[in-house]
């Protein structure tokens, strides 16, 4: 995060604008527009340009530079003069006076910079791209204005109606922030978004009742047992973002990709239960017992797990004990790690001519490597998906090709899939080991075994010269 955002109150406020044209217009507008009273510095104005606010009460225009003392008491200064010079002139006497200035287009020289705004007064979505580029925020503020109905402002202003009442009526914090979230979330705002206040404000009492008696019985704790895909955000469902924006605390593992965190509602309690071979920071056992204890007192318990959590996930265990316990859940489906892998690494799992059936297994036995079915796994035409296998990919081959597989079988094992430091590296089950081992691969890590591995060379759009390692440049056109 390059800036703080905030939103500072400056109704009644003086802000100093100064220039003539395009940008100063607008800067004056958006003060205006916010309460402040604007002193305006130009020699001349564009008629144009200040079309709307030239009369406006609030706005002095004074036809000369600004001097010092202009600047006394000061809420905020805005330089757009159109010259470099004169910019940085006001810039200085602003700072001198202790008044935080924005430059228009010279962030280096801005103590402030100014969002692309969606403005559903009094709900305001600022969007910043911290002055690297001002167009690319002007893009993103035009999708949310297409996906922010006008009547958001109504259905804000009818929530501050009614929030002395809530906070009468419920006393317990959390109580009160599910009651705002159901019905913020629920028909009452619909009622509200198409002017039928009058039958809100009944529906209002009824939720009311019930939240109140809920509150007397005692707030009910649930869980939301939901897979993060193999590491990319961008591969969440709609359903996972909500919950993540529901729950009071969360437990994470390391599998999770960069950035999923920050998804999570930021007041919730973060407890890491990660586990990896030699390191079980919370042993199973334990993180369904804290699961069950959680929500026992009340809570929304996120659990957040890589990739499906019933797909080599233990979420089956985890619901079993909560299930056992009478506690409400939810499970949200992931990206599994072999669907993710394969797609980012321009691997078809299946295909007609290649391979009518995959075959996802698990290499990571109690005892070193786990016990197959190996009539089932050396099927012809089948792609085998192996999970947790890369500590175990010697004995792993070794045990392949025991079994009658052929040597010259395709072998690629995918690092970090879906990430922005994915790897990937091929071979066959004769040398893939050795080709790891000198690439250094990590944990997490996919291998794919199956003549579907040769399908890379059509459909990656950028393929390494022989014995050079892939990075996400080779990532399948089809993922980005």
């Amino acid at each position: 995060m390059d800036f703080l955002p905030i939103f500072r109150n400056v109704n009644g406020r003086t802000i100093i604008v100064a220039g003539g044209g395009t940008v100063a217009a607008r800067r004056c507008e958006i003060a205006l527009r916010a309460g402040a009273r604007v002193k305006l510095f130009a020699d001349s104005i564009d008629e144009d340009d200040f079309t709307g606010i030239r009369d406006h009460q609030h706005l002095q225009h004074f036809a000369r530079c600004p001097e010092p003392a202009d600047f006394d008491g000061a809420a905020l200064a805005f330089a757009a003069c159109r010259k470099l010079d004169d910019d940085r002139k006001i810039a200085d006497m602003a700072r001198a006076a202790k008044v935080p200035v924005n430059v228009a287009d010279r962030p280096e020289l801005c103590d402030f910079i100014m969002p692309s705004i969606v403005d559903r007064a009094p709900i305001v979505v600022a969007v910043s791209s911290s002055g690297a580029s001002p167009i690319l925020a002007r893009m993103i503020r035009a999708r949310l204005e297409t996906m922010l109905p006008a009547a958001f402002g109504k259905l804000a202003r009818f929530a501050g109606d009614i929030r002395d009442q809530v906070m009468e009526r419920l006393k317990n914090g959390e109580n009160r922030r599910r009651f705002w979230e159901r019905i913020l979330e629920g028909p009452m705002a619909t009622l509200v978004f198409s002017g039928d206040e009058e039958t809100a404000r009944a529906m209002l009492q009824r939720e009311l009742e019930a939240a109140a008696a809920e509150e007397r019985a005692g707030i009910r704790g649930e869980v939301y047992l939901v897979g993060c895909g193999p590491g990319d955000p961008d591969l969440l469902t709609f359903k996972a973002l909500r919950l993540m924006q529901k729950a009071d605390v969360v437990l994470y593992d390391r599998l999770l990709g960069d950035g999923i965190l920050n998804l999570v509602r930021r007041e919730a309690e973060r407890i890491y239960v990660g586990k990896r071979e030699g390191d079980h920071a919370v042993p199973q056992e334990d993180i369904s017992e804290m699961l069950v204890r959680l929500a026992k007192e009340g809570k929304r318990v996120l659990r957040l797990k890589g990739g499906d959590p019933f797909i080599f996930g233990r979420g089956g265990e985890e619901i079993e004990r909560l299930a056992e316990e009478h506690i409400p859940f939810q499970v949200v489906p992931g990206v599994t790690a072999a669907a993710g892998c394969a797609a980012y690494a321009g691997i078809p799992l299946t295909h007609r001519d290649h391979a009518q059936s995959c075959l996802f297994i698990t290499a990571h036995g109690k005892d070193g490597i786990v016990d197959l079915d190996w009539t089932q796994v050396l099927r012809p035409n089948q792609t085998i998906a192996v999970y947790m296998g890369l500590r175990l990919l010697p004995q792993l081959t070794h045990a392949f090709l025991e079994h009658g597989a052929d040597a010259a079988m395709p072998v690629a094992v995918v690092e970090k899939g879906t990430r922005p430091d994915q790897r990937v590296i091929t071979g066959t089950l004769a040398d893939i080991a050795e080709k790891v081992e000198q690439a250094g691969l990590q944990s997490p890590a996919m291998i794919i075994i199956g003549t579907v591995v040769t399908l890379r060379d059509k459909l990656s759009w950028y393929l390494p010269e022989d014995g050079e390692q892939e990075t996400t440049q080779g990532r399948f056109i089809g993922s980005l």
